[in-house]
């Protein structure tokens, strides 16, 4: 097996030797990659399924869809990205030329996590192969069906020379931490995040950190709240929780609470019936350690009531989609990114309330809004601050190409996505080309009275 620094020293020469740099050879990557998809999508699809219980159509929606729609459109904008992007020359600076470069910035590193291990690998991958870098890809040895697909089948579709597959568990991890990148891209928890960034310190590389947080979603009186439910459902629940901008709690007008968690349980008992373990389209808990975890956040209470949910199958990996009502901010469950299908709904006066709630806590990945109301819709999206906002529903932002997707502050660093992620695996290298013709003798010294007055003015 090859180890992080042998593979590292391999990509560093496949980029000294200009092997990624032609935009013809970053096409044929990504069309490996398409190819991949197409070719493999039964295997592919068996892995999810192994290592999350995902049905076919959840996989198709969460993971190949969105990694299909990313080829096509990185595909169809690549010869715009890549041309040199003219920058206004002001009057005194002319005749000259200015512009920026984007430059591929060289080997870059992928970490990806265990929750959407296909996705979550590939699309990075994309905006790196899309600037020109070669790349190390670590998958998370908690999906390990995956992560073995993703070393068998990269090599097949995608140059060996420039992308390579390392497995394993921290020890690996910690590994290729220890080799210089000229990026490093990581998708994960918050605690992990701090670790890559001190890694990355020591050779002053540039991070990338998509994390995580607990991302509400607020609910105005002035809500559909049969629509609002049905959205948070599916936002909360796809993937049973384990999605980094699910909604991690629900913020609702006083007035419609028991409204909204009346129509919130019909949404879950719609989605998938009186016993959601026997639907194909809910999913299971990665592991037997995050299960313990979860059922740690019930059983340490700090709520009123379950109305929905709370048993688990530890065999089976399972826990059901649970509905937590009268919720303490002090609670156990309230206080860090729960990562998986409970969902703690908490009564509040206001939507000015809601923004106070979230504004005295760390700034979260996602935050959704939900009102019929457009002077509510703007308090909360001029007067909070998260990595990107979607009004009136769920996770639906992630999926526009074009729209950059990142965190800020303990929700992360960086974005990536369409153009942006083109840039974030580039240097925009600005370069002023200028003529040796006139060169006016106003510029040299000595400067005495009369040009230090030219010099003055024309600045």
């Amino acid at each position: 097996m090859t180890t992080p620094a042998e593979a590292v020293t391999r990509l560093r020469a496949a980029f000294d030797a200009g092997l990624t740099r032609p935009v013809p050879w970053r096409r044929e990557q990504l069309l490996g990659l398409e190819r991949m998809l197409d070719e493999d999508e039964a295997a592919i699809l068996d892995a999810l399924a192994s290592d999350l219980g995902r049905s076919e159509v959840v996989s198709h929606l969460a993971d190949l869809g969105t990694a299909r729609s990313s080829i096509s459109h990185t595909l169809k904008h690549l010869d715009d990205w890549v041309a040199p992007r003219r920058v206004k020359v002001p009057v005194s600076q002319k005749p000259g030329r200015a512009e920026l470069i984007a430059e591929p910035l060289g080997v870059v590193c992928v970490i990806a996590p265990w929750n959407y291990p296909f996705l979550l690998a590939v699309g990075p991958l994309i905006a790196a192969i899309s600037a020109g870098n070669t790349a190390l890809v670590k998958p998370s040895e908690l999906a390990p069906a995956t992560s073995a697909l993703l070393a068998d089948l990269l090599p097949r579709y995608v140059d060996p020379e420039a992308i390579a597959v390392v497995e394993g568990g921290p020890d690996v991890a910690e590994a290729v931490l220890a080799e210089r990148f000229d990026h490093i891209f990581f998708t994960g928890s918050t605690r992990i995040g701090k670790v890559v960034m001190t890694a990355a310190a020591a050779h002053l590389t540039p991070v990338t950190l998509e994390l995580g947080g607990k991302s509400p979603a607020i609910v105005d009186r002035s809500a559909r709240l049969g629509v609002t439910a049905r959205r948070i459902a599916l936002g909360k629940f796809l993937n049973a929780g384990q999605t980094c901008i699910a909604p991690d709690y629900v913020l609702v007008d006083e007035s419609v609470v028991d409204q909204f968690v009346d129509q919130l349980t019909t949404a879950v008992d719609d989605f998938y019936g009186a016993d959601p373990k026997l639907c194909a389209d809910y999913g299971r808990i990665v592991n037997r350690r995050h299960l313990d975890r979860l059922r740690g956040l019930i059983d340490a209470g700090g709520f009123d009531e379950v109305v929905r949910g709370g048993d688990s199958d530890p065999e089976d990996r399972y826990l059901a989609p649970t509905i937590l009502t009268g919720v303490s901010p002090d609670s156990e469950v309230m206080q860090e990114e729960i990562f998986g299908p409970i969902l703690p709904v908490l009564s509040v006066a206001s939507v000015a309330d809601s923004v106070r709630f979230v504004n005295q806590r760390a700034k979260p990945l996602a935050l959704y809004v939900f009102a019929e109301d457009d002077d509510a819709l703007d308090q909360v999206v001029d007067n909070t601050s998260s990595g990107g906002v979607c009004t009136n529903h769920t996770l639906m932002q992630f999926a526009l190409p074009d729209l950059p997707f990142g965190g800020v502050g303990d929700s992360g660093m960086g974005s990536y996505h369409g153009q942006a992620g083109f840039d974030t695996f580039s240097h925009l290298k600005s370069v002023l080309r200028k003529s040796t013709r006139p060169d006016p003798s106003v510029l040299y010294p000595p400067y005495g009275k009369v040009k230090s007055k030219m010099l003055r003015s024309a600045l």
